[in-house]
This record gives C-alpha cells, sequence and structure tokens, in this order.
C-alpha cells in the first residue's frame, strides 16, 4: 500500500493553495466545503476563485510564493503548473512538516487527491497512487451508481438515534439492530424520501430488539417484498434502484424472462428461486398463488424478497395481482419500474413507437389471446398508430388474420424483435401480410415482440451505445444481431 487513505478534519484550519488558476479552483471547492480556512497565493486569480473572494469564502494573497506562507498551514496544494515554484513550495511544506500535493506530480508529493463520492456524511475515496487518475474518476463512476443519492439521509437518521440506542440495548444487540435498520425496512423507507415510515419501522425494530435482550420471546418483524422490474434484459438498463434492492435482497424470485446476466446483478449470498411458468403452461392462475405464497412467507419470516420480473412489472407482468396479494397480508413492499420490453426493443432496433407524421399514439396489446372479443380489433386495425404485441409468437398468424380481416392492409410494415437489448438479438422486418412466414421460416421464438405500424418500416440502420444494428430481410433471417 503506497499511501494511507485517511480522512482530514479541516474544519477552521489554514490550508494554503499556492497558484491561481482553474486546478487551484478546483482544490478550493473541495478546501471551502470542508470548512477550511483556504488562503490562496498567487500574482492572478481565475474568475471562480475571484467570485469565491468576493463571497468572503476564502483569502487571497497577491504576492509571489515565499516559505514563509505555509506557517502554521495544517495542508498546502501547490497548483502553479511551474515545476520550478512547485518544487520551493513541497520542500518548504516538508520543511515545516505540512502534508503537501503538488498537482500532477506525486514525486513531489506527501499526499494525493482521490476521487470522491460524497453522500455527506458518508464518504468514499478512491485512489490510484497517482498512477491512473482517469481510472480512479471511473472507479469512482461505477460505485456512485450503485450508491442510494440519499443514503446521507439515512447515515443522519442512524446517526441521531444512536444515543438512544446506545442507553437501551447492549453492544451485541446495537449491532444487530443496526444492520437491521441499514438493510431493512426502515432504511428502505428513508432511501426512498418516507421519513415517517422509516421512523415507524425503526421503532418496531428498537422494541423487537429489547424485547429480544430482556428474555421475552418477542415476534419476527416482517420483511418486504420488492417487485422490481429487471428491463428488456441487459443487465445494464437495470434501473439504480433496481441493483440497489438486488443487493439487499435475502430471496430473489426471478421469471424466465429473466436473463442470467441480469440475476448475477443479485447479492451472492441471496437464494434464487425460479418461478416462471413456461410458455404455453397450463395452470397459470395456480402458478401464480404459489408465487403470492412464496413471497408472503418469506417476508413473514423477517426476509427481504426481491420478485424480479422481466421488462415492467406493472405492464403485463401480473405486478397489480402480486401487489393485491401483499396488500391482503399487510406484507410491506416497493414497486421498482423497469424499462418495459416495448421500449427497450423499439430503441435497441432503432424502431420509433411514435412519430410525427405517422404515428400518434402507440398500444401495447398482449399477444396471448388474439380472439378475445374483448379486444377492439377494428380500433386496433386503425392507420396512423403503432401496435406492439407482447408474448404474441405462438399465436402469430392469428394477430395477422385478426388484423387483417379488421382493415389493417397487407403492406403495412411489421416487425418482429428476438431476444431484444441482448448480444444475440434479432430483428425481422416485412408486411403485415409476410411477417407471420417469415418468422416462422426464421424460427423466431419467445421471448419477443411484434411492432406493426408505418414507423416499423425498414429505414437508415439505427444504431444502440452497444453496438450497431441493421434490418433484416429474408435473405439474412438467422443472422443474430
Amino acid at each position: 500500500m503506497d499511501y494511507l487513505p485517511v480522512f482530514l478534519q479541516l474544519r477552521s484550519a489554514r490550508a494554503v493553495i499556492v497558484g491561481g488558476g482553474r486546478i487551484a479552483a478546483r482544490k478550493a471547492e473541495l478546501l471551502v466545503r470542508s470548512g477550511a480556512h483556504v488562503i490562496v497565493v498567487a500574482p492572478q486569480l481565475h474568475e471562480e476563485l475571484r467570485n469565491r473572494v468576493a463571497a468572503g469564502e476564502l483569502t487571497y494573497l497577491a504576492e509571489r510564493f515565499v516559505p514563509a506562507h505555509l506557517d502554521g498551514a495544517a495542508i498546502a496544494i501547490a497548483a502553479t503548473g511551474l515545476r520550478e515554484v512547485n518544487t520551493t513550495v513541497s520542500e518548504a511544506a516538508r520543511e515545516r512538516g505540512v502534508p503537501i500535493n503538488v498537482v500532477d506530480d506525486a514525486s513531489l508529493s506527501t499526499f494525493i487527491f482521490p476521487a470522491i463520492i460524497d453522500r455527506s456524511p458518508v464518504l468514499v475515496a478512491v485512489g490510484s497512487a497517482g498512477q491512473a487518475p482517469v481510472l480512479a474518476r471511473w472507479v469512482r463512476e461505477q460505485i456512485e451508481a450503485l450508491l442510494p443519492a440519499r443514503l446521507g439521509a439515512l447515515a443522519r437518521f442512524m446517526g441521531e438515534r444512536r444515543r438512544s440506542v446506545q442507553r437501551a440495548l447492549g453492544a451485541a444487540a446495537r449491532r444487530a439492530l443496526w444492520e437491521r435498520v441499514v438493510r431493512g425496512q426502515a432504511g428502505s423507507r428513508l432511501l426512498v424520501g418516507d421519513e415517517p415510515g422509516a421512523q415507524r419501522a425503526f421503532e418496531a425494530e428498537l422494541l423487537v430488539s429489547q424485547l429480544t435482550t430482556s428474555a421475552a420471546t418477542g415476534g419476527t418483524p416482517l420483511g418486504e417484498v420488492y417487485l422490481i422490474g429487471a428491463g428488456p434484459g441487459d443487465p445494464d438498463l437495470l434501473t439504480l434502484r433496481a441493483l440497489q434492492l438486488l443487493q439487499q435482497a435475502d430471496v430473489v424470485l426471478y421469471d424466465r424472462l429473466v436473463p442470467a446476466v441480469v440475476l448475477e446483478r443479485s447479492r451472492r449470498e441471496a437464494r434464487r428461486i425460479f418461478v416462471g411458468k413456461s410458455h404455453g403452461a397450463g395452470d397459470e392462475r395456480t402458478a401464480q398463488e404459489d408465487i403470492h405464497e412464496l413471497m408472503i412467507r418469506f417476508a413473514r419470516e423477517g426476509l427481504k424478497v426481491a420478485r424480479l420480473k422481466g421488462g415492467d412489472p406493472f405492464i403485463f407482468g401480473r405486478g397489480g395481482e402480486e401487489v393485491e396479494a401483499l396488500l391482503r397480508h399487510g406484507i410491506p413492499h416497493l414497486v421498482v419500474p423497469g424499462i418495459t420490453a416495448a421500449l427497450g426493443a423499439a430503441a435497441s432496433a432503432g424502431i420509433p413507437l411514435t412519430q410525427r407524421g405517422l404515428s400518434q399514439s402507440v398500444t401495447f396489446v398482449t399477444g396471448h389471446t388474439p380472439g378475445e372479443d374483448s379486444l377492439d380489433w377494428s380500433t386496433l386495425a386503425q392507420r396512423g398508430q403503432t401496435l406492439v404485441f407482447y408474448m404474441g409468437v405462438g399465436k402469430l398468424g392469428a394477430i395477422v388474420d385478426r388484423l387483417r380481416s379488421a382493415g389493417a392492409t397487407e403492406t403495412l410494415p411489421a416487425a418482429l424483435i428476438e431476444r431484444a437489448t441482448l448480444p444475440e438479438q434479432r430483428v425481422l422486418r416485412g408486411t403485415l401480410a409476410e411477417i407471420a412466414d417469415l418468422g416462422s421460416r426464421a424460427g423466431i421464438s419467445p421471448p419477443a415482440l411484434l411492432i406493426v405500424g408505418e414507423v416499423a418500416a425498414p429505414g437508415e440502420p439505427a444504431a444502440s451505445p452497444a453496438r450497431p444494428l441493421a434490418a433484416e430481410t429474408a435473405a439474412d433471417l438467422s443472422q443474430p444481431i
């Protein structure tokens, strides 16, 4: 370990910056935020530093550096861009035992600035011993993406209750309580801005801890259930909230539309249970009730349960039924929306679901039962809109027949998108008259979506952030995109 990571308390301490440019201004911002008494020594100042001087946030000495400027300093920074001056500052600081950072010169420095994740009072610092600052910033970005924005609020919530917990519980019981607060309902509620709910959960946890330590029987506090939308398949399309809760869950109930690469983002120690119904399964009602029973049973055992569903829980995901079951049994729950398959598939295939002059509306339709009278096929067959059929591969021919019978033209563009957003994604385009036959010959299988409308017509190849995409034709049906 080349450097010892530490956090300095600089409130009201003398911090000297030598240099008045843009980089000096960035360092001054950090020191001002830490509460230091900042002194900038430079012949001239960057505009940002001048503004801080005018606001009374720092002291400016319009002078050339002399070693006496560091007398009494707790920390020093050299940011002049001039090797000779920076060397002089470094030597003066070392003589006085003052920690010194020379920007972009580790050989003259006794400390370096890390890449910082600020969720005050929670701070995370990432360093590379000065070898690769860009890499350190990239690591910071990866970590920052996983940390809740309200993490600092949770830390303050716990800090405000620390003394009362110390008076109420012994050391071992305190630690167990705080672990439940961080990982349980109190923490989850606070991270979504529900402080009253967090307070109620905290009080319940504290009561259970007191009963347990006083040898009373007590009861196991309820866990909670997270209904999480896993998105269309690409794990990078998971929301930040989904990632955070997957890392907290004790049990993950997942369906067949959740690929392994998404499941791997869950906590390594979590128990993973497959609850997906196979394509064409018979008694779906019984299977869905089994899922309800599992969620309720695990939550009653005090566990955190992630119900991980492809796409979005409330778009053909039966999330509404699961919420009703949880409400009936008094189980706390959170719903985390996901990028639904229609949005992910259309974007990755370069198909706009609405576009001026082509489509003024979009309709999501379940393809499981295309013959149901509840569907208004005459409305679905009208032009000027986009239709997205979920779960319709098995009845593709019937869907096409119903649309054509209701008045849709044979030349209406259509597209099939198989395994959207994943590396093996395939996009097949054609007309309404030929799409079923093209899909059959290509061997398109679930999960796949059918998009019908003028927006599905072949155009310029589109590109996603991950890879180039191009429309397929009947001549190259079998090649993955």
